[in-house]
């Protein structure tokens, strides 16, 4: 009820000249009709990229059922009520700031549905946590001047462990400042003694709230059992959390079953077998459903002897952890679900081992945000006027890989068409449980302005959540014609892009490389396994592969609208995801335009690529100059 609707009721009033008590009881109905009103009035929904609001309303029926009671033992789906209401508060950052935050608000009522994926409570929990500590360094910067801030801690290329190591396991070795990302390596140069029965190397996570231990990322257990391969020498890795306990372990030497088992396409362990099958004799503290593998090296040496020197590498993977001992690659070890190497913030040894030096390098480290910025790198203004942009592109991108979204903007962020405002690029980025990570992404967000944060530590479990993110950026926030999903390890040609659009279908279209006929994974403890619970049939609809796919607008915007009513599902694998999605729009809406386009290579580069995946900031550098030169052939 407007304020203009009041004045007859307050004439009125006066002219029958009422009693006071009566007066105010019409005023209190008054107040109250107009108070429902208010809470009862849509939500309003920016069409710019050029200002926000925090402020939510949602559903109250739907906030109502997701606040159930856990039940006793049972760990909730959904996410805590509490740690929504906290990061949609939108504290100690003001409205140019908030920019980083667009697609915050419109993804409340999805995060709060009771279907929601397994890991997002605890993403949604841990981003509370991440945003509390964000928020308070972005309070403490503004505090101190700018040679005190200088002086902060920050992110470090490199780090070497100090005299007199701790080997007791209680401290760590190394502290990374902000993680490991792909490429980054930890190198341990040691002598074991000669009564030594073994020593450990773990990779240790971020400390969680309400958790007494951290996670171990990786445990790499080396054990002299015996004086020989034959008597029990081995190498068994594993991971820890406090809610699963150990996972399911892998050692070498073993059988020969697993020995076809690859990561990045290297070997579990080094193929050059033993003969010998070795009986299964790990001590009692080994979970029952481990794996076993051949053993390195082909003449049965094992690569760490007693009172001999080693230098042993491990080094990180796009897969998997990889582990080199004196130059020779010796094991390898697939990322867990949660526990991918962004997350590690220490690193311990521990055991009968004299320590020489451990270091660690390549590791995360953004620009030096103090120097001049080309202002080329800094994401165009959008004078949107009501326009829709021709295409928006959603780079997926992890928190510490400052280096490939540099690249990227360095490279195809630098065509006509992105400059000129007629395409948009934004990475979308989960927060980091590291604190000085997160201050060092919001800097970058706040100096090139392309960077879209979401709302939820950034596990791989989660991703499909920044797949309807990208929907919502793009039909919510910047409107666009066509929306497309890739990688911050993928170059895509958007000339060729655009040139394909144009002869396109603007409706129901699905444009990548599809898959007709794939099957899901049912190998427990691999990252895209798939269990009979999650997807019970024996195939999915066709799919388009997740480094690089197109939908139209009518398409981004059913799945919008799908999710805030709860009627599409929730599914972990985001390209599989969109494809199960879009087969609901099929069947319910318009027939799909399918259009398979080989150009999409999703596991490299080939000459007549439109988009090339598996390109790391060299190589993305390196198609660039290529084209300006006008050879479109690939780096590798």
């Amino acid at each position: 009820m407007e304020m203009w609707k009041l004045k007859p009721v307050f004439t009125s009033l006066r002219m029958r000249k009422w009693s006071g008590g009566m007066f105010i009881m019409v005023l209190a109905v008054v107040l109250v009709i107009r108070y429902g009103a208010l809470e009862n009035r849509p939500e309003k929904q920016s069409e710019s990229d050029q200002s926000v609001s925090m402020s939510h309303t949602v559903d109250d029926s739907r906030v109502r059922s997701s606040k159930r009671v856990w039940e006793p033992g049972k760990k909730p789906r959904f996410a805590n009520p509490e740690d929504l209401d906290y990061l949609f508060l939108g504290k100690n950052v003001s409205k140019d700031e908030l920019k980083a935050l667009l697609v915050w608000s419109h993804l409340h009522s999805v995060l709060a549905r009771p279907d929601a994926l397994s890991e997002t409570a605890q993403g949604v929990k841990e981003g509370a946590l991440a945003w509390k500590g964000l928020a308070f360094l972005i309070d403490e910067q503004k505090r101190v001047s700018d040679t005190e801030s200088d002086n902060m801690r920050k992110c470090l290329a490199s780090v070497r462990s100090g005299d007199n190591a701790d080997l007791s396991g209680l401290r760590p070795v190394l502290e990374l400042p902000c993680g490991l990302n792909e490429d980054s390596s930890i190198s341990v140069v040691g002598i074991p003694d000669e009564h030594s029965k073994g020593f450990q190397i773990q990779l240790v996570g971020a400390e969680l709230s309400g958790k007494a231990n951290s996670p171990i990322v990786l445990n790499y257990n080396v054990s002299f059992c015996g004086d020989s391969i034959a008597e029990g020498q081995s190498i068994v890795q594993n991971t820890w959390t406090e809610q699963l306990g150990w996972g399911k372990s892998e050692r070498c030497p073993g059988h020969e079953s697993s020995k076809n088992q690859r990561v990045d396409e290297l070997s579990l362990c080094n193929e050059q077998t033993v003969r010998s099958i070795l009986e299964d004799s790990q001590n009692e503290n080994r979970p029952s459903s481990e794996t076993t593998m051949n053993f390195p090296g082909g003449d049965g040496n094992f690569p760490f002897l007693k009172d001999n020197s080693f230098t042993a590498t491990l080094w990180v993977g796009s897969e998997g952890f990889h582990m080199t001992v004196n130059g020779q690659h010796e094991t390898s070890f697939a990322y867990r679900e949660n526990l991918e190497p962004w997350s590690v913030t220490t690193v311990k040894v521990s055991g009968g081992l004299n320590l020489l030096s451990a270091l660690a390098t390549g590791l995360p480290v953004p620009d030096d945000y103090g120097l001049t910025i080309d202002e080329k790198l800094k994401a165009p203004s959008l004078s949107l006027s009501g326009q829709r942009l021709e295409l928006l592109i959603g780079v997926f991108s992890t928190g510490n890989n400052f280096k490939r979204r540099m690249a990227l903007r360095k490279s195809w962020m630098q065509y006509e068409a992105v400059r000129s405002g007629k395409v948009a690029v934004r990475f979308l980025i989960g927060l980091h449980t590291n604190a000085q990570a997160n201050l060092e992404m919001w800097r970058e967000a706040q100096v090139y302005g392309d960077i879209q944060f979401m709302p939820f530590v950034d596990y791989y479990g989660l991703i499909s959540l920044k797949t309807i993110s990208l929907c919502i950026l793009g039909t919510k926030v910047i409107p666009a014609n066509y929306i497309m999903k890739t990688d911050d390890d993928a170059f895509v040609r958007i000339d060729e892009l655009l040139s394909s659009l144009a002869e396109k279908p603007s409706r129901a279209l699905l444009h990548g490389l599809i898959s007709f006929d794939a099957s899901p994974d049912r190998e427990q403890g691999s990252k895209w396994c798939i269990s009979k619970e999650e997807w019970p049939r024996d195939s999915y609809p066709p799919w388009a592969h997740g480094p690089g796919y197109i939908i139209s607008r009518d398409i981004a915007k059913f799945v919008v609208k799908g999710h805030r009513r709860g009627d599409l599902k929730f599914f972990k694998l985001e390209d599989v995801a969109m494809g199960i999605w879009i087969q609901q729009y099929n069947q319910t809406v318009q027939t799909v335009n399918y259009v398979n386009d080989k150009r999409f290579h999703n596991s490299g580069c080939e000459p007549d690529y439109v988009l090339a995946h598996y390109q790391g900031p060299r190589l993305l550098l390196c198609l660039w100059q290529k084209l300006q030169r006008n050879h479109s052939t690939c780096c590798e």
